[in-house]
């Protein structure tokens, strides 16, 4: 991750973030650790709690400890647990909170108000969180200023798009073993992340068909090669599904009763509600636990089986490594410059959902293609007067 050290090598001189302290929950993963001490070297005393009961890695939480950041994380723990430990993180009285997902913020507007007049400002990292977000603040219920990382150009290309695209398939083809290739692969969700695993499956060479509830995300996928159709019609035809939405009840009950023996389960949207889980538990007469990991055998009255991966929760970060580090040095380097603008900018600024200043998404850019040794051309004094003028005509 040579962006994120290269920026925590310059908090380490700058300290930016002294005095702060910082609750974060997020995924406590190798690449979390990197963004941590980042911020740490930067001057913060942190708090970390999971934002996913199943993709902690445990002997990364346990070495954080030992750079004096306090983590509360579990691989494997109940829904109990996980709450208890974003309660735990918040115990820190945080001057700024980075989250994924929205639990967090949620928990500090519902269950710990007494917090709110701490925090000054907070940073989100997933397409489902800042999508809370905006619903949040439309209703005038949001109390501090949020930077929605998430919305960046580099975020939603290099880890929407080419991450999720990735890691999603490592996941399932880790759980499952299945060859891709010339099965009918069902993406709902035709998002920046959606796109990402419709072109890697086709990439490996299945059929991939969408489904939509956006018309213009729809005639994209349409105009792009894919088949579009509604989740009734395309429940009866695919071999694999994989959810990308944000929403709830995406697969439901009618729609796991006509899927075809064999067939795959897969959720890659943040929350373990797009794949109604409860409806399969009522389905099914009988569940055979870890057939494989991270594998669960759901056997309905007519013989024909399911399967369910990753307990409906992300696939990607539960079968497999989440997204590889190269993805998570760009979108942790989005993320570290946007809590240093927010440390100066947030006294000034109203409860409300903002964009990452474009110069923070450029820089990230320009740093990551230098970290690759890639160079690219400059406007000359000619061509930015030229673009910067309405008085040339043809």
């Amino acid at each position: 991750m040579p962006v994120l050290t290269a920026i925590g090598a310059r908090f380490d001189d700058e300290k930016p973030l002294s005095g702060l302290t910082i609750a974060a929950c997020l995924h406590v993963t190798a690449e979390t650790a990197v963004l941590m001490g980042a911020l740490r070297a930067g001057g913060a005393r942190i708090a970390l709690a999971a934002s996913n009961p199943l993709s902690t890695q445990d002997d990364v939480a346990e070495a954080l400890g030992g750079y004096d950041i306090s983590v509360y994380a579990r691989a494997g723990v109940d829904r109990g647990t996980y709450y208890r430990h974003i309660h735990q993180a918040l115990d820190i009285s945080p001057d700024l909170v980075l989250d994924d997902g929205c639990d967090l913020v949620n928990i500090l507007h519902t269950e710990r108000t007494d917090l709110l007049g701490q925090v000054s400002g907070g940073c989100e990292e997933t397409t489902t969180g800042v999508i809370r977000l905006r619903q949040m603040s439309a209703e005038g219920a949001l109390r501090f200023p949020v930077v929605a990382v998430n919305d960046t150009r580099t975020k939603r290309m290099f880890d929407n798009r080419y991450g999720t695209g990735q890691s999603t398939l490592d996941g399932i083809m880790r759980a499952t073993n299945t060859m891709l290739a010339g099965k009918t692969v069902v993406v709902a969700g035709f998002g920046y992340c959606g796109r990402g695993v419709a072109e890697r499956a086709k990439g490996l060479g299945s059929r991939v068909v969408v489904t939509e509830v956006d018309p213009v995300k729809a005639l994209d996928a349409t105009l792009q090669g894919y088949e579009v159709m509604g989740m009734g019609r395309a429940a009866e035809e695919g071999d694999v599904f994989i959810t990308v939405t944000g929403n709830r009840d995406v697969i439901r009950g009618e729609h796991l009763a006509v899927m075809k023996d064999g067939a795959i389960l897969a959720n890659a949207g943040h929350f373990d509600v797009e794949i109604d889980v409860r409806a399969l538990d009522g389905l099914g007469v009988e569940v055979h636990r870890g057939v494989r990991p991270n594998t669960d055998e759901y056997v309905l009255a007519d013989g024909r089986r399911l399967l369910l991966l990753a307990e409906g929760r992300l696939v990607n970060l539960t079968a497999a490594e989440g997204h590889p580090a190269a993805v998570m040095d760009l979108s942790f380097s989005a993320q570290a410059l946007a809590v240093t603008w927010l440390a100066k900018e947030r006294f000034g600024l109203a409860p409300g959902v903002y964009d990452v200043p474009g110069e923070i998404d450029v820089e990230v850019a320009r740093l990551k293609l230098a970290a690759t040794g890639v160079e690219i051309d400059t406007l000359t004094a000619e061509q930015e007067e030229y673009l910067h003028s309405w008085r040339y005509g043809s």
